[in-house]
């Protein structure tokens, strides 16, 4: 059972998630909230975690997923949420908000753990995506090198291939107009899933 502090700091991160596209720090809750110790909020987002709303990544300042939509889980409905768009080009500030589903059947099997987002950008294009296209991801914090990922730069999402190289790693574009985005060990670096599919409309 969620204490009322701890439902109201869950409407801030979901309040703060849709109009920023990102979530807050633990900082930033705690400003908010007038909670000086960190500790403090730990405490309620243990809770939220513990009740399924959230999902936490220690390793990033920002790595408070949210699990749970305001009437329970994100709607499914034998599809794929969409969560926002990403960069396929320089990448551009991540956007986290439910827009709808897609509906794509068994293609992917079971669609646990897949989300969907629309491609902005031209970046990936001899990879066969092209701008509003929308790649579908398994949501995952680990990769192999070759694989397409969606990874979070910071604040910024884009997609592109992972490509480890010892003291750093590229993230290598399909276009040969763009260059690898260079990540050095001093960067805030996250893979937020593996590229595991393509959708696209015609005549749009």
């Amino acid at each position: 059972m969620l204490s009322e502090r701890a439902r109201e700091i869950l409407d801030y991160i979901r309040t703060f998630a849709r109009e920023r596209g990102y979530p807050p720090t633990i900082r930033e809750i705690g400003e908010a909230f007038e909670i000086m110790s960190t500790n403090g909020v730990r405490h309620h987002l243990t809770s939220l975690e513990r009740e399924g709303f959230i999902r936490r990544n220690a390793k990033i300042s920002r790595g408070i997923d949210l699990l749970l939509h305001d009437d329970g889980p994100l709607p499914q409905l034998g599809g794929i949420p969409i969560l926002g768009r990403v960069a396929a080009g320089e990448p551009i500030l991540a956007e986290t908000s439910f827009d709808e589903s897609l509906k794509p059947g068994e293609l992917f099997g079971d669609t646990q753990g897949l989300f969907a987002l629309k491609v902005r950008g031209d970046s990936m294009i001899d990879a066969g995506i092209l701008e509003g296209d929308f790649v579908i991801v398994r949501s995952q914090d680990r990769a192999s090198s070759g694989d397409m990922i969606v990874a979070l730069i910071g604040d910024e999402a884009t997609v592109k291939y992972y490509r480890p190289r010892g003291t750093h790693l590229e993230l290598e574009p399909a276009n040969e107009k763009y260059k690898p985005i260079l990540v050095g060990s001093d960067q805030e670096f996250r893979v937020l899933g593996i590229v595991k599919g393509v959708m696209r409309t015609v005549g749009r």
